[in-house]
């Protein structure tokens, strides 16, 4: 599933390649895609200049004119790539903008998980999905006293915790084992038993890991793209996630693999120790 680093990436992408471009006509191909109705979503979005694209967390923002705003989840597979009209259409593209220059972008989702929602610009943030969103992984806005007066709160371990995106926003399963391992944090330690230490080096592991990923145009484990179809490379950067049996680039030991809150969870079983 594409993480912050991914979004970001395809965000910056497609500022290049479709920002300031006219909707001439939107087809659905897939009305599931859409939430709420889809011929209001193409009616609306006709004629509407394509203003700005922002995220929030791993969250697309097309801001459009006349105060609409797209809200789009990739979710699982979901990909935007920019064509020519003439090019054929895959099967696994859902949704086509074509823009005023001739060109189409189309979003294209293999599992159909991913959702787009027509909205009031300024209204996003009251949305199920974002109003519970964390701060930002930036130091302007996310804070060591505040992540730790929240860690003390959670009844939970720490990797649920980190992906439920109320503590920070934008880590998904690579990236939290990811930081884990940086900090020496086992994934099963209690929210509770951090201390301020671990929480800011945590904090600060946080905030410089998915700075590089983003510099390094995310991670392609499986089938990710970016808006010019290209794959991400930090996975050769990676230190734990992937690497069930390797040894630890620390201390040697053997990385290990289990389930986390259902998701497969990789860590060193010497450097990262549960506190009891």
């Amino acid at each position: 599933m594409p993480e912050l680093p991914e979004v970001e990436t395809v965000r910056r992408g497609l500022q290049k390649l479709v920002l300031g471009q006219k909707i001439a006509r939107v087809e659905v191909l897939y009305p599931k895609m859409i939430v709420g109705d889809a011929d209001d979503f193409k009616a609306k979005l006709t004629e509407q200049t394509l203003e700005k694209i922002e995220r929030r967390g791993k969250y697309l923002l097309f801001r459009f004119t006349n105060g609409l705003t797209v809200v789009s989840h990739l979710r699982m597979e979901g990909k935007f790539y920019v064509k020519e009209a003439t090019d054929p259409v895959d099967k696994h593209t859902h949704v086509i903008f074509d823009l005023a220059d001739g060109r189409q972008l189309r979003y294209n989702d293999v599992r159909k998980f991913g959702r787009m929602q027509l909205v009031q610009t300024g209204s996003e943030e009251k949305l199920p999905g974002l109003a519970k969103l964390g701060p930002e992984p930036v130091a302007e806005t996310f804070k060591v006293a505040d992540f730790y007066q929240k860690l003390q709160k959670k009844k939970k371990n720490i990797k649920t915790a980190l992906l439920d995106q109320t503590l920070v926003t934008g880590l998904g399963n690579i990236y939290v084992d990811e930081v884990l391992w940086q900090s020496k944090i086992h994934p099963e330690m209690s929210c509770q038993k951090l201390t301020l230490d671990q929480a800011t080096i945590l904090h600060d592991n946080i905030i410089t890991e998915l700075a590089k990923a983003i510099k390094a145009g995310g991670t392609t484990i499986r089938s990710y793209t970016d808006a010019f179809q290209k794959t991400g490379a930090f996975q050769f950067e990676l230190d734990v996630y992937g690497r069930t049996d390797e040894p630890c680039k620390r201390c040697g030991t053997k990385i290990q693999k289990i389930v986390v809150g259902q998701r497969g969870t990789h860590f060193c079983p010497h450097c990262q120790q549960v506190v009891k």
